[in-house]
C-alpha cells in the first residue's frame, strides 16, 4: 500500500494514499469531531465540525473530504478552529427543540456531545425557530424535524443504502428540512419502515413509535395473559444498550430479565424460525418438483416484503407465503397453545422482542388473525425493551443467566442464524438438502454468508444443481431483482433483508455512537455471536427441534398440511410506488 507522510498538531504521521484528513489524523491518534459525516455513508462536509487547518490554505477546510498529501501540516484544534465549531453548534441549537430530558436518543446524541464538550450556550443566539409538525401517523417510525440538523445521514441511508429515496432535503435557506415528495408523511409515502434512517441519525429527529406503555399496561391487566418472545439477533445486541462490548452474548441475561418483568411466558421466537423453515423447505421443494414459481423468494423481513410489494410487484408471486418467525409465533400461540391450555385468544396478549421497526407495521397486516385475532399485539424494538428495563432499575449485566421457558423454549442453531444475512437460506438448504440426500454436509452452505453485497452459490444435491443467491440491504436486492426480471440471471431460491447485514443491523437495534459506528466493524462483531452459537448448538437443523415435531405431531400435522396454510402462510398485495 501506497503511503504519505504528513504532520498533524506537529506529530510525524503515515497514512495510505488517498486518505481523507479526516482519515488521516487517527494515524496521529487524533479524532477529529463530526456531525454529518459517517463512514462509507455520509462523507458530504456539510455540518462544518470537522473543520481543520491546512498549511497554505486560504481556508479551513473540512476534514471529511479535503485529502491528505504527501509533506502537508495540519492543525485540528486550533483556537480559531475551536471558535468555529462552538459558533456553528450555537447556530444549530437556536433552532433544535431542546427536551433531552425525555429524547428517546440523549445518551447517544451527537450533537449533546459536543455542545457539551464545547460548552455551547444554547441560548446565544435567540430569535425565530421554524416549528415542524411531528409525522407520527405511521404505526413503526417518528419523523420530527424539529430536533433535525440537516446532516442529510437519513437521505444517504434511503437513496443510497436502500435505494428508496422517499425523503430528501425540501426548500432552501432557513426553511430547508428533511420530507418526502408533496410535503407526505412516511405513512403515505413508499416507505417500507427498515428504520436504517433511525439507525444513522445524530439527534432523535427520528425514532420508533414507542409501545411500551402498551406492554406495560397488559401485564398490569388482571384479564389478560401476555407472552413475550424474543428475536434471535437479540442476543447479541441487547448488551450494548448496557455498556457491554460489541459481540457480547446475553442470551442468559436475556431470558433473565424477560422473567424479572411481569410476563406470563418467556419464550425463544428462534424456535418460530425453525417452525418458518420447515415449511418454507417444504414449499420450496414443492415449487422445484411441481413447476410452481421460482425462485423462491424468502418473506422473513417485512421490510423487504413492503419493497417487493411497491416496487417489484410482479414477484410477489415468487415470495414464499409463510409467513416471518414473529407471525409464526403469534399464530401458534393464539391457536395451538392457547387451545391445549383453555385459553380465549382474545385475552391472550402477545408482545414480540424484534430488532427491526418495521415489525411493527407487519403485526398490523391483513391476513396475520390465524385465531381470528392479531397473531402479534405488539412489537418493540430492541431499544424499547432496554428503556423498559433501565426504567425497572434491574442491573442488566449483574443478572445470572436463565433459560427460555418451555414449550416454546428448544431452538436449533439453524433458527438462531436467522438473524444474520445469509442465516434463512443456510437453514432452509439445510433441511431442504436433508429431504433430498440425507447425507449431504451442511457445512457446504457457508458460503451464502457476508454481508457484503450479493453473494451467489450452486449446490449439487442429490444429483440436482440448484442455485441461489443471498442480498441484505435494498440496493442490492435491487441489483439481484433486475437480474432476476432481466433473465440475465436464474436461481432456485434467494433470501433478501431490508437491513444490510441483517437483523442484526436492524432498525430497532441499538444506538451506537459515531465513535463506534466509524471505528469498529459492528455487523461483523454481531454476526459472529450468531455463528458461534450455532456452532456449538446439539441442534443444528431445524427438522431435529423436539418442540417444532411435537407442534406438528400435536396440531400441524406436517410441514405444507392444510392446517398448517390456515395458521403459519399469508397472502401479499401489489402497490403502488405512490
Amino acid at each position: 500500500m501506497d503511503m504519505i507522510n504528513l504532520t498533524i498538531n506537529g506529530v510525524s504521521v503515515k497514512a495510505p494514499k488517498g486518505s481523507t484528513v479526516l482519515e488521516a489524523a487517527k494515524y496521529a491518534n487524533v479524532e477529529i469531531p463530526t456531525l454529518c459525516y459517517l463512514k462509507d455513508l455520509n462523507e458530504i462536509g456539510a455540518c462544518r465540525i470537522c473543520l481543520a487547518e491546512v498549511k497554505g490554505a486560504r481556508s479551513l477546510v473540512a476534514a471529511c473530504v479535503h485529502p491528505a498529501d504527501d509533506g502537508m501540516e495540519v492543525q485540528t484544534n486550533t483556537p480559531e478552529i475551536r471558535e468555529s465549531r462552538r459558533h456553528t453548534l450555537e447556530l444549530t441549537v437556536s433552532n433544535h427543540k431542546r427536551e433531552c430530558l425525555s429524547c428517546q436518543k440523549s445518551e447517544t446524541c451527537q450533537l449533546l456531545k459536543l455542545c457539551k464538550d464545547y460548552g455551547i450556550d444554547e441560548k446565544k443566539y435567540e430569535g425565530v425557530t421554524y416549528d415542524y409538525e411531528i409525522d407520527n401517523k405511521s404505526n413503526s417510525l417518528i419523523r420530527d424535524n424539529t430536533k433535525c440538523v440537516l446532516c442529510r445521514r437519513c437521505v444517504a441511508a434511503c437513496k443510497d443504502q436502500q435505494s428508496i429515496a422517499v425523503i430528501d432535503a425540501i426548500e432552501r435557506g432557513f426553511t430547508t428540512h428533511i420530507g418526502c415528495a408533496f410535503e407526505k408523511s412516511l405513512d403515505e409515502a413508499p416507505c417500507v419502515y427498515c428504520g436504517q434512517c433511525i439507525v444513522v441519525c445524530p439527534t432523535g429527529a427520528l425514532r420508533e413509535k414507542d409501545d411500551t406503555q402498551k406492554v406495560l399496561d397488559a401485564i398490569a391487566n388482571p384479564e389478560k395473559t401476555v407472552y413475550v418472545f424474543a428475536a434471535p439477533a437479540i442476543r447479541a445486541t441487547l448488551g450494548e444498550a448496557f455498556d457491554m462490548p460489541l459481540g457480547t452474548n446475553v442470551v442468559g441475561k436475556l431470558a433473565a430479565v424477560l422473567k424479572r418483568m411481569g410476563f406470563d411466558g418467556v419464550y425463544d421466537m428462534a424456535l418460530a424460525a425453525d417452525l418458518t423453515i420447515m415449511e418454507e423447505a417444504h414449499e420450496f421443494l414443492d415449487r422445484v418438483e411441481n413447476g410452481g414459481k421460482l425462485p423462491l423468494i424468502t418473506s422473513c423481513s417485512p421490510g423487504w416484503v413492503k419493497f417487493a410489494e411497491h416496487y417489484y410487484p410482479e414477484l410477489t408471486e415468487n415470495l414464499s407465503s409463510c409467513k416471518s418467525p414473529q407471525q409464526m409465533f403469534g399464530a401458534t400461540l393464539k391457536t395451538y397453545f392457547a387451545k391445549k391450555n383453555n385459553l380465549d385468544p382474545k385475552n391472550v396478549v402477545v408482545v414480540s422482542v424484534v430488532p427491526c421497526t418495521s415489525k411493527k407495521f407487519e403485526a398490523g397486516r391483513d391476513d396475520q388473525s390465524a385465531a381470528g385475532v392479531p397473531d402479534v399485539d405488539i412489537a418493540i424494538t430492541t431499544r424499547e425493551l432496554a428503556r423498559m428495563i433501565k426504567a425497572d432499575g434491574i442491573d442488566f449485566a449483574a443478572l445470572k443467566d436463565d433459560t427460555f421457558e418451555n414449550p416454546f423454549g428448544t431452538a436449533s442453531g439453524a433458527g438462531v442464524i436467522f438473524g444474520a444475512t445469509g442465516g434463512v437460506l443456510e437453514a432452509a438448504l439445510r433441511t431442504a438438502s436433508h429431504s433430498l440426500d440425507k447425507n449431504f454436509e451442511i457445512s457446504q452452505f457457508n458460503n451464502v454468508r457476508g454481508p457484503d453485497g450479493v453473494r451467489r452459490a450452486t449446490y449439487k444435491i442429490a444429483g440436482k444443481e440448484v442455485k441461489v443467491a443471498a442480498a441484505s440491504g435494498l440496493a442490492n436486492a435491487r441489483e439481484l431483482l433486475d437480474a432476476v426480471k432481466n433473465g440475465t440471471e436464474e436461481f432456485h431460491m434467494i433470501e433478501i433483508m431490508a437491513c444490510p447485514g441483517g437483523c442484526i443491523n436492524g432498525g430497532g437495534q441499538p444506538d451506537l455512537t459515531d465513535h463506534v459506528r466509524n471505528n469498529q466493524d459492528v455487523i461483523a462483531a454481531r454476526t459472529k455471536v450468531l455463528h458461534d452459537m450455532d456452532g456449538k448448538m446439539p441442534l443444528r437443523k431445524s427438522y431435529e427441534n423436539p418442540d417444532v415435531q411435537k407442534i406438528y405431531d400435536e396440531f400441524l400435522e406436517k410441514p405444507g398440511s392444510h392446517k398448517a396454510h390456515d395458521v403459519l402462510h399469508t397472502k401479499f398485495v401489489k402497490r403502488t410506488a405512490f
